[in-house]
């Protein structure tokens, strides 16, 4: 099938659809499209596998809510990677299966689950890589034969549950079966243990296994190996899943939102006066940029395309450019430098505001204060007097104290 369907539309239910709905839908599907049913009919084996990842995704509230969000590549962003086959199909769904008759004898013993945290650098997340994990896996013990026995020894039948593993317990007209305590609802129990295996019928071993890590991928994010988990305890049944947690280790250069990354471009008085070109780093490396001259405090400069990779395989985000203007405190400066300073300040103030902004800055003024219960401040108080420039806030505070002490010798 060129084209995945809607989950929804698969299943012939509403997107309000509870869990009740869902399963009997699929159910009904499953039943239809079972190859029990029709062997060698491959479209109805196609249609069977597209039911039950439909109903794998929707009846999964996590998994749910991330195809409602982002359609089909939302599920594959959170690690789930469809069904190897029609056995995994029939062990994650044989509860269901179970009640249709004969359809229930396919259904096959699988091992644990696994989990495993991978921590990776900020550039391998952007460019993707590739690891090797040591993992450790549960095996069956040799000595044994995975019965948890000791060799020449056999488990014996419980005498609690009689070998059944389930128990009944009389309430009022009703029976009501639960697991076997003694066995833990395995209808035996071991009397002589194994010693290496100490009775689990398992026993620790070291494996090797390969992750390819996508560009893009986020902090927190699981990747999904199917049958790379712990083999069954049975034979013939099918290995559980591995899942890696992949952890993004932090670079300071860059601010992650989203597929897009910020950075600072740290400028001097003069490269923000008069322009300037400035070395900022990228996923891709160091990359020269034209500041433009005049370029103000906290400007922005977006360079399209030069972010993260979406993990989705979507283009990439924006590399977003913060200008970070860095002004020379008093102390800072040599004298001579402080001095041409201060001839420059009067090119350096900012234009006074005009005369309809003063008048309706005064208006507002006054209203605000009449509202307040204080009298109108005099427009002419102020005529004439400039916003401090620059220079002025920078060196204002010393220039008043000299003042200041001037008028008392």
């Amino acid at each position: 099938m060129s084209q995945k369907r809607d989950y929804y539309e698969v299943l012939s239910v509403s997107k309000t659809a509870s869990d009740a709905d869902l399963k009997k839908a699929y159910r009904t599907l499953a039943k239809e499209y079972h190859p029990d049913r029709r062997p060698g009919d491959k479209e109805a084996e196609e249609k069977f596998k597209e039911a039950a990842e439909a109903y794998a995704i929707l009846s999964d509230p996590e998994k749910r809510a991330h195809y409602d969000r982002f359609g089909h590549q939302g599920p594959a962003a959170a690690g789930f990677q469809g069904f190897s086959g029609m056995e995994d199909i029939l062990s994650a769904f044989g509860d269901i299966f179970g009640g249709m008759g004969g359809f229930g004898g396919r259904r096959v013993a699988r091992g644990d689950d696994m989990e495993i945290e991978l921590e990776i650098s900020f550039l391998d997340a952007a460019h993707g890589c590739k690891r090797e994990l040591d993992i450790e896996r549960h095996v069956g013990c040799e000595d044994c034969n995975g019965s948890g026995a000791r060799a020449g020894t056999q488990p014996q039948r419980c005498k609690a549950c009689g070998g059944r593993g389930q128990v009944g317990h009389q309430q009022g007209f009703f029976v009501i079966s639960t697991t076997c305590r003694p066995c833990q609802g395995k209808g035996s129990v071991i009397v002589d243990k194994c010693s290496p295996c100490r009775g689990s019928g398992r026993v620790p071993r070291q494996a090797s296994v390969t992750v390819a890590i996508p560009p893009g991928i986020d902090d927190g994010q699981k990747l999904r190996l199917t049958h790379q988990g712990d083999p069954p305890a049975t034979p013939g049944g099918e290995p559980g899943d591995l899942y890696v947690s992949v952890r993004v280790a932090q670079d300071s250069r860059f601010v992650r939102d989203g597929d897009n990354l910020w950075v600072k471009a740290h400028l001097s008085f003069a490269d923000a006066v008069f322009g300037c070109k400035v070395q900022i780093p990228t996923a891709d490396g160091p990359e020269t940029v034209d500041v433009p001259a005049g370029t103000q405090p906290m400007a922005r400069r977006v360079l399209a395309g030069r972010g993260m990779p979406n993990v989705r395989g979507r283009g990439r985000g924006d590399l977003i450019i913060q200008m970070i203007v860095q002004v020379p405190t008093p102390g800072s400066l040599p004298s001579h430098a402080r001095e041409l300073l201060e001839q420059l300040a009067p090119h350096l103030a900012l234009p006074a505001p005009s005369k309809d902004a003063r008048s309706s800055k005064s208006s507002r003024r006054g209203d605000s204060d009449q509202e307040d219960g204080h009298a109108d401040a005099d427009p002419d108080a102020s005529e004439g007097e400039k916003e401090p420039g620059l220079i002025d806030r920078i060196f204002g505070g010393k220039k008043k104290k000299h003042e200041k002490g001037t008028s008392h010798t």
